[in-house]
């Protein structure tokens, strides 16, 4: 529920902001309400940061589960970044800060030092018509090269100018196969080329929420900090006992959530069409004690992919707040935009209690590293 306030401008401010709004294509609301965002950011940036074991960097930070991640493992948030207006008023509500737009226009000097760089970054195709031109006359090519006007080419300039202790990058399981196989080589040629030693695998979110959810989690830790010999597994620990759908359901929920009758019957008819063809398509009713498909982007739109089964009447969609205990997000997390908005970041997002101990794990690891490191150094004294 947004708020209106009246606030009165000198003539010579009122003019120069009129002014702005024309050369920028901005609303007078959306400028005034950027200059606020502003300055809270900058007040925020003025507290003294918490005593964290680890600093860490909010890339494509979407809603912030990542952020919650590695809060929850002992971090300190100095830096995010997210284009999405409507992502950024999520993420003001819940952690007073708006983060940055544009990633490809910020410079990666002015981002606060930090030990760990965190990055959900968007799959893109990578042009490879100027990398093939220059192997064909023998010369290298490196990152720059091969990433660049893509937005991976962004985390590569922020890790190269800011060099953090480790990272992690979470993406969609196809991205191993994307553009067969390409855009994956060209991801870890290019973290290899930056000097980090690179570790990955694809882990289901199932073991800590009720949905099937694969993501690919890469993780590097910085050779010229740690050297070559680093090893690293993601030996997660999963929630017990398992957390199946009827954890996640409010007890009374809005009849806008249940579909309506002509919805219905079009995935029902959708769902025989394709089953007919010897096609798996169709909507997914979960199961009350297992777990559920993939929450997707698309959610909001009919909501087929995941569907609550009712007595005597149609079956529901997930509210928005079981989207988000879908994802890990806890109930204290707000929820200020609207429905649809919220079915995108939420499907958009990451299994929080996942990622946190991924997080934890990679602490543990630099914490590991640092300590052996320094008895190193004092038994070289001695």
């Amino acid at each position: 529920m947004a708020k209106q306030i009246h606030i009165r401008l000198e003539d010579t401010l009122y003019e120069a902001l009129s002014a702005y709004t024309e050369t920028s294509g901005q609303t007078v609301q959306d400028c005034v309400s950027g200059a606020v965002m502003q300055m809270l950011n900058k007040q925020n940036s003025l507290t003294v940061a918490p005593d964290a074991p680890f600093t860490f960097i909010d890339l494509f930070a979407g809603i912030g589960g990542m952020r919650i991640a590695f809060e929850k493992a002992g971090g300190h948030c100095v830096y995010s970044n997210e284009w999405n207006k409507y992502s950024q008023q999520t993420y003001f509500a819940n952690f007073g800060e708006q983060p940055d737009g544009d990633i490809t226009k910020v410079d990666a000097g002015s981002i606060p030092d930090h030990d760990i760089l965190v990055a959900g970054f968007p799959c893109q195709p990578f042009s490879i018509a100027g990398v093939s031109k220059k192997q064909s006359l023998g010369r290298a090519t490196g990152f720059e090269d091969k990433t660049q006007g893509t937005l991976f080419f962004d985390v590569c300039r922020i890790l190269k100018e800011k060099r953090p202790k480790a990272f992690m990058l979470e993406n969609v399981k196809n991205l191993c196969s994307h553009d067969r196989g390409r855009t994956f080589k060209v991801i870890l040629e290019s973290l290899d080329e930056l000097d980090y030693e690179v570790f990955y695998q694809v882990i289901d979110g199932q073991d800590f929420v009720p949905q099937h959810r694969e993501r690919i989690l890469i993780v590097g830790f910085d050779r010229k900090h740690f050297g070559s010999d680093i090893h690293f597994d993601f030996d997660i620990t999963p929630v017990y006992p398992k957390p199946v759908i009827r954890d996640i359901l409010e007890s009374e929920v809005d009849e806008k959530y249940t579909l309506s009758d002509k919805l219905w019957q079009y995935l029902q008819n959708y769902a025989a069409k394709h089953k007919a063809a010897g096609n798996g398509f169709g909507y997914g009713i979960a199961p009350l004690d297992g777990v559920s498909r993939t929450l997707s982007a698309r959610y909001y739109k009919d909501g087929s992919e995941i569907l609550i089964e009712q007595d005597g009447k149609n079956p529901r969609k997930l509210t928005p707040r079981e989207c988000a205990r879908l994802q890990g997000f806890p109930d204290s997390f707000k929820i200020p935009v609207s429905d649809t908005q919220a079915y995108k970041q939420f499907g958009n997002s990451v299994v929080v209690p996942l990622m946190a101990n991924v997080a934890k794990l990679i602490a543990q690891k630099i914490d590991e590293m640092e300590k052996s490191a320094t008895t190193n150094k004092i038994a070289e004294v001695i």
